[in-house]
């Protein structure tokens, strides 16, 4: 009978493995927003802005109260978030120009290429803004490159710079789709053939402009920057999510033989705010809040793929936004005059381009149904450390000589097995000498231009209004030579190479 009973458990325990194998690592899908606030999705405190496809993530998931990006705009947080070192520590890695080219260089370790090199299908949907091609700059009616494909991605199917910039069109691998070769794109500073601009033809746009973006006008809308040619190239801003997320969708369906990794870049909520006419009205807020619902919505489409695949279990879904909040960003979309009780930036002060709280800590949401519990915790965590946090959750336990300086393994915070977060974060306006540094509950900020550092303890003042520096010098002095430690880190780093 025993040696029925042991043969017996060993068939039922082969007919399990074979109808029902098990992923030995998970599929990885990034979800990055562009400008979502920490308040401005419903498990954070939104109340006016539906947000059901990320609040359910949430109920799933882990919810981050401490997670952070590393700069309060997009190009350095994009830089930080793939390489994982801080983008203040690189010249030239500011908020990237039209004809900017590529900042992360060929043979640059990343997330993409180290998932890549540890057997995952990788790629890219959606905002790039990390620089195209060679100097002077990207061959834009040719083959562009370099891009996401020479830094570890498979494929690649991207908005080059952002939806308020030049050039309009969509590039998939080396070229721009639609393009036709008797109509070649190019990019330009000033404007080269005396075309229209939001400026001369401002009666003619259907959004109009606060500061800057009134050069070239496409889909009746100023951008920064001129653009000449590709006219049937270019996108269309009202159904750019339906766009992307059938590419993601694609990408998903199409990762059948080996474990993926998917960076869904959305373009939400970034100015100009243009959501497809479905959601136009869905919130009391205009074009922000409407274009917040479309996010959600873009979330549940990626959701529902996984879902349909029958993958869902077994993929680690990370949500998070490139820096904080902002309202009006150069165009006249009421973001400010519907803003209502809404808090984009939750119960803290500040937002794009901040220093203070509501610039770098935003919305974390660690979706796994496989292994991540539901729960909440307020171990603090930053973007720098996906790329070192992530490989061993994909079994690669060791990165390329180099790679990821400034990245910690976090990956038991990662996925709530530890409380134990960094002990530190250096957060980063987005300028390359402005920064501040937080730890535990206290936050500096040196002086600049004259004016006197700040120090804010967050348990007592988490709105960082009572600057507490004098009283508490000791407190300040020691996290300002903390600063100036990692300051020193990347001169030594830039001096080396």
């Amino acid at each position: 009978m025993r040696r029925t009973g042991g043969w017996m458990c060993g068939w039922l325990l082969m007919t399990a493995l074979l109808v029902a194998p098990c992923q030995a690592v998970p599929n990885i899908v990034l979800i990055y927003g562009d400008d979502v606030g920490f308040g401005d999705v419903g498990c954070y405190g939104a109340k006016s802005i539906p947000t059901p496809n990320i609040d359910r993530l949430a109920q799933q998931g882990l919810r981050f109260t401490s997670g952070y990006c590393t700069s309060a705009t997009c190009t350095p947080s994009r830089y930080s978030l793939l390489t994982g070192q801080y983008a203040w520590r690189v010249p030239g890695t500011g908020i990237a120009p039209p004809n900017a080219t590529a900042l992360i260089k060929p043979g640059t370790p990343t997330l993409a290429s180290v998932l890549k090199n540890g057997g995952y299908r990788t790629g890219i949907v959606g905002k790039w803004h990390l620089g195209l091609g060679s100097p002077p700059k990207p061959d834009w009616s040719g083959e562009i490159k370099p891009g996401p494909l020479e830094i570890g991605f498979d494929s690649s199917f991207i908005i080059p710079t952002t939806n308020d910039r030049v050039p309009c069109v969509y590039v998939d691998g080396h070229r721009i789709v639609n393009l036709d070769p008797a109509d070649p794109v190019d990019v330009f500073r000033k404007n080269p053939d005396g075309q229209p601009t939001g400026i001369t033809a401002r009666d003619s746009l259907k959004l109009d402009w606060s500061v800057g973006h009134n050069n070239s006008i496409v889909n009746g809308i100023g951008r920064i920057g001129f653009m000449t040619g590709g006219e049937q190239a270019r996108w269309t801003d009202e159904t750019m999510a339906q766009v992307l997320t059938q590419q993601a969708r694609k990408f998903i369906a199409d990762s059948t033989d080996k474990p993926f990794f998917l960076y869904y870049s959305a373009h939400q909520i970034h100015v100009p705010r243009a959501p497809n006419p479905q959601f136009v009205g869905k919130t009391p807020h205009g074009a922000r809040g409407d274009a917040m619902v479309e996010f959600d919505w873009c979330v549940g489409q990626i959701v529902d793929e996984l879902e349909r695949a029958g993958k869902l279990d077994d993929t680690l879904i990370l949500f998070t936004s490139d820096n904080g909040p902002v309202l009006d960003d150069g165009y006249q979309d009421q973001a400010v005059e519907k803003l209502g009780d809404h808090q984009p930036a939750g119960p803290y002060r500040g937002g794009k381009y901040s220093r203070y709280e509501g610039g770098t800590r935003v919305p974390w949401i660690v979706h796994w149904p496989a292994r991540v519990q539901p729960g909440t915790t307020d171990a603090m965590i930053s973007q720098v450390d996906l790329v070192a946090s992530v490989a061993p959750l994909a079994d690669v336990y060791e990165l390329p000589e180099g790679a990821a300086p400034d990245s910690m393994d976090l990956s038991e915070v990662l996925i709530g097995e530890s409380k134990t977060g960094r002990d530190y974060t250096i957060e980063h306006s987005g300028s390359r000498d402005q920064l501040a540094i937080l730890q535990g509950n206290w936050k500096y900020i040196p002086g600049t231009g004259g004016r006197a550092p700040q120090l804010y303890n967050l348990e007592s003042d988490i709105n960082e209004t009572e600057n507490v520096a004098k009283g508490n010098q000791m407190v300040a002095a020691k996290l300002a030579d903390l600063l100036q430690a990692e300051r020193n880190k990347g001169k030594a780093a830039a001096e080396s190479n």
